[in-house]
């Protein structure tokens, strides 16, 4: 054994001193084979119980055991169980003698000592009460010399061992670990008792005191949080000496934070203690927290903060009483939340104490009227002190943003502490009343023409005022308006010098006050042109451009009766010329147009209403222009950089005319047609849209989502207005989706239009047509596989939605002449039930099973109609041949897809497809069909798809018992399903999953579907 722990000793060393990495990691490879061996239990056992070796320095002997010591505790807690009782009791009694050598440190080494005995103790199923035993070792070596350190450090980690149920080190089940927690806790008194005869005993030495005590602390916070005190009578809880050794306890800083852990634990679990520690708020604030801001101690005035906040959460009632303790409390808290800290953890963590106090305030009875006020009344200082302090705390100065990158540069602690204070400004704001509360906030003669602007108050009380805006819009007392149209003239001016630094801020969140408040503008007698200057100059700047972007939007929906000048509609049209230089998002571009649109929608002179469509897409129509001009085109397509640019704003071009469509409304039909807005927009967008259509450029999967995102705006918008041009329309989708299939875009649009038209019948062939082209492509052609379909999420969505239009949408007739292509999306649907990629794939099964449902569901009531007369080429004859076909390979696509993770969410769609199909089949027996699809076709497919699954997918016998199971289900599932249909006519009840039969077919494949998640999938 000598021989292996000179080799343990060595490799430990090299692991943990040599400079040759090569070196470190051999030596890793041979300590981790010697972990797994038997013999390290007896080499790592030797090395803690045996005196150091002389030949080592202390640093390596310390290496040495805490290696030895994690051995054993990993050992232990994966082979533990397995040890013989005889070889438990002599490791227990070597872990009881290694912790009284190393007692008195290395404390890490000591603990994982400790860890290692708790583990053993609970994997000691001989013993009745292992539990029982330690304490009875632990009482031994508490009477031996220096034993109390190692009893102190054994009892903080037994807890956490035994009654911790988020431990992963142990296979300890729940029921177990509850029965070793209710023994571990009925050693309760002892414990307590040994942890006040320790904090009672003096040491000499100052230093080995305050250790000792931080002991007894980390002790004592680990059995409160296993719930010791509940043994207590809470009568004797205030005067329990170990309280006041912890109260005692705050006022030694070194173990300062230990107590206040002690205690904020006491807090959250005894109800009863709340109030005592209340009484006592008066001496800490006196004693502690006063020096504390006086001298700037940070660990002081934290730990108070939250220990008083916990106070007052766990008794909110106590606090509305306003006793003298109370309030002392309050006061208390406020000069936590004003003490001028480098960050903001002190103030915030006080936040939830006055949430909490606000939200009681304001929760009390409202039978209680009266008593409500009084207490609203007693607290109003309060709140009105504490909304002065947050106002100062939630400030910004000018070092937290770099004016030389343009960004915004909060601080991380900053940003999260106004995002936990919105709640507690709308607490505040019921509770001040939302006049005063704004009085408050326009306080401090900042708002006076005459004074210098105080830039940081003025940024955090608009933070304030957006915070709250909600609720003062409700209360409907609008405030002085002029105060904020003064800023924004202000702001306005300095822009026009350049706007730089921390006034960029100031001028976010002006513009957000501004959108928040847009209703009431309509209601303030001025001119709308400062606040439209205003937003011009903002959207110019990266900061600034979104706020002002949104809110340009806000205030053109809510108060475009005001925005009526010509020199408004000028200022909005040279905002929208602009936008080409700017290069702003698109989703900050769409807040522009939007906004323009909204007011050129509002001009009642046409003429004057197309012309200013017309000056805010000439851009557009000039970027698209000079890609499409053959000569322009060709050069820029020799200058990769010029051609990038030239694809880029050509397709901001497209989303903005995009945008202009959907704001739009059609004009009344009484105008007419030639001088429609709408009709004057599509005679300059379609001729482009069809050049552009035709060229190479829509190569550009970014080019060509914006020109199908505009077509799809203005088919929405034209309405029928469009159908003249529907023939080019879809030949231009199809047959860019043929050159370019990896654009998905070109079917998701043509499933636009389909919606859009479909019920007109005239235009039948041409959806068939445009369905053909789709299906023979080469792309869809090789969705042949789950795998090909996990490849290709967005194109199995694509096309699978368009499938699902055409047939939920079209005419019978055309669905009937649709045979050989409904057919081909049928099979196309079950293969892509099975695909797996990430998480595309649910999305696709929920699609796929959506459009084979649709598409039974039209079948079904076509059948139902004409049961007595179906004929060759009726729907209903077309839906019984295409099933017929294409049944089996659904039935087996079904089944596979309710095998592996995925499963359970695929249940129910999976369960009414199968529904369908059951009632269809049996429904099929009954016409002239029957040689074509009956109730056996069913049974067949499900019997040969049970068949085919490889043995290791089914129990054994399950392949025996799953087809009459299913068959018998699937029958009454059926029959709930019919005469659901056919009852009233089946108009308002599609008996999915309806009546007992249909709820039994879905238990069964939810059963089916959870039995055999962890099947592997055969894609």
């Amino acid at each position: 054994m000598d021989e292996i722990r000179m080799k343990v000793a060595e490799a430990v060393s090299v692991l943990n001193h040599d400079s040759q990495s090569c070196n470190r990691v051999a030596a890793n490879q041979w300590l981790v084979h010697f972990q797994q061996t038997p013999s390290a239990w007896d080499v790592s056992t030797s090395i803690l119980t045996s005196p150091p070796n002389p030949n080592f320095l202390l640093q390596d002997n310390f290496e040495l055991d805490f290696f030895a010591a994690q051995i054993l505790k990993r050992k232990i807690q994966t082979e533990g169980c397995y040890l013989q009782a005889g070889d438990k009791d002599a490791l227990l009694n070597a872990l009881i003698i290694a912790a009284k050598k190393f007692s008195y440190g290395p404390p890490q080494l000591l603990t994982q000592i400790c860890l290692a005995l708790s583990a053993l103790v609970i994997r000691s199923v001989q013993h009745k009460k292992p539990i029982e035993q330690l304490f009875a070792s632990l009482q031994t070596l508490e009477n031996q010399e220096n034993g109390n350190v190692a009893v102190l450090e054994m009892l903080t980690v037994l807890p956490e061992e035994v009654i911790d149920d988020q431990n992963t080190d142990s296979n300890i089940s729940s029921s177990l670990r509850f029965q070793y927690g209710q023994e571990l806790l009925a050693h309760t008194p002892t414990v307590l008792e040994f942890l006040r005869h320790q904090s009672e005993q003096r040491l000499d030495d100052n230093n080995q005191l305050q250790d000792r005590n931080r002991k007894i602390l980390r002790c004592l916070l680990s059995w409160v949080r296993a719930g010791c005190f509940s043994e207590v009578p809470p009568s004797s809880l205030p005067t329990h000496p170990l309280l006041n050794f912890v109260f005692n306890s705050l006022q030694v800083f070194s173990s300062f934070d230990l107590a206040i852990e002690v205690l904020i634990e006491l807090v959250s679990r005894y109800e009863g203690l709340p109030q005592v520690l209340l009484f006592r708020v008066p001496f800490l604030r006196e004693v502690l927290l006063l020096p504390a801001l006086a001298s700037g101690d940070e660990k002081v005035i934290g730990g108070l903060a939250c220990l008083m906040s916990e106070i007052g959460q766990a008794a909110p009632a106590l606090i509305v009483e306003a006793s003298t303790d109370a309030l002392v409390l309050a006061d208390a808290l406020l000069s936590c939340v004003a003490f001028p800290s480098e960050d903001w953890d002190i103030a915030d963590s006080t936040l939830q104490f006055w949430c909490c106090l606000a939200s009681y305030v304001l929760g009390l009875d409202m039978d209680k009227l009266s008593s409500r006020k009084k207490v609203e009344e007693m607290f109003f200082p309060v709140f009105s002190a504490l909304l002065d302090a947050l106002l100062l705390r939630a400030q910004v100065d000018d070092s937290t943003f770099s004016g030389e990158s343009g960004t915004l540069d909060l601080p991380d602690g900053l940003a999260q502490f106004r995002m936990d204070l919105s709640e507690l400004f709308v607490d505040i704001c019921q509770l001040l009343g939302s006049g005063t509360f704004v009085q408050k906030i326009f306080s401090g003669g900042w708002a006076s023409s005459d004074v210098q602007i105080p830039w940081k108050e003025v940024e955090t009380k608009m933070f304030v005022l957006n915070v709250v805006a909600e609720l003062i819009l409700q209360d409907g007392q609008p405030f002085d308006f002029s105060v904020i149209l003064q800023l924004v003239t202000i702001l306005s001016n300095r822009a026009s010098d350049g706007l730089d630094g921390f006034l960029c801020l100031v001028y976010r969140t002006v513009a957000d006050v501004v959108g928040s408040y847009s209703k009431w503008i309509s209601g303030v007698q001025t001119s709308t042109r400062p606040l439209l200057l205003f937003f011009a100059a903002g959207i110019r700047k990266l900061v600034t451009s979104n706020a002002c972007a949104s809110a340009l939007r806000k205030l053109c929906e809510d108060a475009s009766s005001v925005i009526h000048e010509p020199s408004d509609l000028e200022i909005l049209i040279w905002i929208g010329e602009g936008l080409e230089e700017r290069h702003l998002p698109l989703e900050e571009e769409e807040e522009v147009v939007s906004a323009i649109t909204l007011i050129i929608g509002t001009i009642p002179d046409k003429q004057l209403k197309n012309n200013s469509l017309a000056r805010l897409l000439s851009s557009c129509y000039g970027a698209i222009g000079k890609l499409i001009d053959e000569e322009s085109g060709h050069s820029l397509r020799q200058n990769p950089a010029s051609y990038t640019q030239a694809l880029s704003s050509a397709a901001r071009g497209l989303y903005r005319m995009g945008t202009v469509f959907s704001h739009l409304s059609i004009s009344s039909s009484t105008v007419p047609a030639d001088d429609d807005t709408i009709l004057a927009l599509l005679g300059v967008f379609w001729p482009i849209l069809e050049k552009l259509f035709t060229s190479l450029h829509m190569e550009s999967a970014s080019l060509s989502a914006a020109a199908c995102r505009a077509l799809s705006q203005a088919i929405h918008s034209s309405g029928q207005h469009f159908l003249m041009l529907l023939p080019k329309v879809l030949d231009c989708l199809s047959t860019n989706f043929l050159s370019f299939q990896s654009h998905d875009c070109y079917v998701r649009t043509a499933a636009v239009v389909i919606e859009e038209f479909c019920h007109r019948e005239e235009y039948g062939s041409l959806f068939i047509s445009t369905f053909d082209r789709f299906s023979s492509a080469a792309s869809i052609t090789a969705l042949n596989s789950s795998y090909i379909c996990d490849q290709e999420p967005d194109l199995v969505e694509a096309y699978t939605n368009f499938t699902s239009t055409f047939v939920s949408g079209c005419p019978k007739e055309v669905l009937a002449a649709s045979g050989s292509l409904l057919e081909v999306s049928f099979q196309k649907a079950a293969i892509c039930c099975t695909a797996m990629h990430r998480g595309a794939a649910l999305a696709a099964m929920s699609y796929m099973s959506w459009n084979l449902a649709g598409f039974l569901e039209v079948g079904l009531t076509s059948v139902l109609e004409s049961m007595s007369c179906m004929t060759e080429g009726s729907l209903g004859s077309v839906t019984i041949q295409v099933i017929s076909r294409s049944g089996e390979g659904l039935v087996s696509s079904i089944i596979y897809a309710l095998l592996g993770v995925l499963a359970m969410s695929r249940v129910h769609k999976s369960a009414t497809i199968l529904q369908q199909l059951a009632a269809i089949c049996s429904l099929s027996e009954r016409t002239t069909w029957n040689s074509v699809l009956s109730w056996e076709s069913l049974h067949g497919w499900l019997h040969s798809t049970v068949r085919a699954l490889p043995a290791e997918y089914l129990k054994q016998g399950e392949a025996e018992t799953l087809v009459p199971m299913w068959l018998k289900a699937l029958a009454n599932a059926a029959s709930d399903y019919l005469e659901s249909r056919t009852r009233d006519g089946g108009i308002n009840n599609h008996g999915h999953m309806q009546g007992r039969g249909g709820r039994t077919l879905k238990r069964i494949i939810r059963e089916f579907a959870d039995t055999h998640r962890n099947v592997p999938n055969l894609t």
